[in-house]
């Protein structure tokens, strides 16, 4: 059954957006920040020389094109002061919750409330600036053994501006997405990576239509395609809406000398509770040393060879190991951070609810963690296979990798994220208007029956 809440949002008019001030100056300042960043992803590192850039850009295009490029909006393949991205503040995040989740000492921290939780964000900051400087330092190390470098600068006078830079424009990114986090609309971090999947969708989507104008992609395959990109958004659309409903009953209850018929409400698990965070994770572990030796050219060793050759995109092993990876963070993420089944049922056994026909405490938790491991079979293979269908298509057909997989995933989430938001706010709008109604026809009220007992 839709709640009376459920009915109102979705009643909720959108011609109410002109008179919610208060929404529009937080979109405004969503927009502005989110410019700020993509232009920020045009200015250079210091050092770097152009013209070999942009040659070697386009030799090796292929090889950049993959998730950290994405996750920059295209400033890795420009070399922008944003060329890390928001990525070791995401990597950081997961780190730090799934410590959280193991390390006794943090998990009571993540008890104590509102001090706590700044506790947290401070670890996870130490955690991105520790990761964005060893990743800084790679990239450097890469850019000075692939030759692109301005050969009259010294060698550690670069890495070191490299890293100042690289380092800086991460942390200011985060900023930035704290700052639309608690002013504007949405999460400020998951907006900025989707601007900059978004700001790159045109580049790929001109790179795949002149690949159909040049003949080397049928025009039967770029039908196919577009069909799948739609087939694709409407089924990570309908999973991610996905529930499975546990009925949850309460007994019930005496207040002084009233009795209160016990209520029945529902738990919601979601298929996919760990939503694309295994997909993330998993695609910049596997893509980050195709990054360093595509930058650091011929001069890669052995082992990393090795590596490329049978893990590289497209590979078999690779594919094999990216759907192991994304299965296991599923699984991982969800019982250590998304969805804990003990948690779940202490909290439903102190306010005294329980599931019909289960005993409340551990054969609670039992049942729960049943529920959720046959649900995320079907959660965990949802997101392999979307995951995995644009790396087959790209090792066969040549087609860009912005057309589904993990991109779809996190355009799809943020847009419904937002535009859950959105909602919201306009909610709060209107139950602000129907009590400022309320309040003038109470007033109004009280004045009629003054003006009536005065005549009387």
């Amino acid at each position: 059954m839709v709640s009376a809440a459920e009915q109102m949002a979705a009643n909720t008019s959108w011609s109410a957006l002109g008179k919610a001030t208060d929404l529009r100056k937080r979109i405004l300042f969503t927009i502005a920040l989110l410019i700020v960043y993509r232009l920020g992803t045009y200015i250079p590192v210091p050092g770097i020389d152009g013209a070999e850039l942009r040659q070697f850009m386009e030799d090796a295009s292929q090889g950049i094109g993959g998730m950290l490029s994405m996750f920059t909006g295209g400033a890795l393949g420009r070399m922008g002061i944003f060329a890390l991205g928001i990525m070791p503040y995401i990597s950081a995040s997961i780190i730090v919750q799934l410590m959280t989740a193991m390390v006794p000492a943090l998990e009571q921290l993540k008890k104590e409330g509102e001090q706590g939780r700044k506790k947290i964000n401070q670890y996870t900051r130490y955690g991105t600036v520790g990761l964005a400087t060893l990743q800084s330092y790679g990239l450097a190390m890469s850019l000075v053994s692939g030759g692109l470098v301005q050969p009259d600068l010294p060698t550690p006078f670069f890495v070191a501006a490299c890293m100042i830079t690289l380092v800086g424009g991460t942390m200011f990114l985060m900023w930035l997405g704290e700052q639309i986090t608690a002013r504007g609309v949405g999460n400020g971090i998951s907006l900025i990576i989707f601007v900059g999947i978004i700001a790159e969708i045109p580049a790929a989507l001109a790179q795949f239509f002149a690949s159909g104008r040049s003949g080397a992609i049928s025009p039967a395959v770029i039908v196919g395609v577009l069909l799948m990109v739609v087939a694709v958004i409407a089924f990570v659309v309908f999973m991610e809406r996905s529930l499975r409903k546990i009925h949850i009953q309460y007994p019930r209850r005496q207040v002084g000398m009233k009795v209160y018929d016990g209520g029945s409400s529902h738990l919601p698990v979601k298929v996919n509770p760990a939503g694309v965070i295994p997909a993330i994770f998993a695609s910049s572990l596997l893509l980050l040393p195709v990054t360093l030796s595509t930058f650091s050219g011929q001069n890669s060793g052995p082992v990393m060879s090795t590596i490329l050759a049978y893990f590289g995109p497209g590979q078999p092993l690779y594919l094999v190991f990216f759907a192991g990876m994304i299965v296991f963070f599923a699984y991982f993420y969800t019982y250590n951070v998304a969805f804990k089944p003990d948690e779940v049922a202490d909290n439903l056994k102190n306010q005294n609810g329980f599931v019909p026909g289960i005993r409340p405490g551990k054969r609670t938790a039992e049942y729960l963690e049943y529920v959720v491991s046959r649900i995320l079979v079907l959660g965990s293979a949802y997101l392999a296979a979307v995951c995995l269908l644009p790396e087959i298509l790209r090792s066969q057909f040549a087609i860009p990798f912005y057309f589904g997989g993990t991109s779809v995933l996190i355009v799809v989430s943020v847009v419904m994220d937002t535009i859950q938001q959105v909602q919201s706010h306009l909610l709060a709008h209107q139950y602000e208007g129907l009590i400022e109604k309320s309040q003038l026809s109470g007033k109004g009220r009280k004045r009629a029956r003054r003006k009536g007992t005065a005549r009387r």
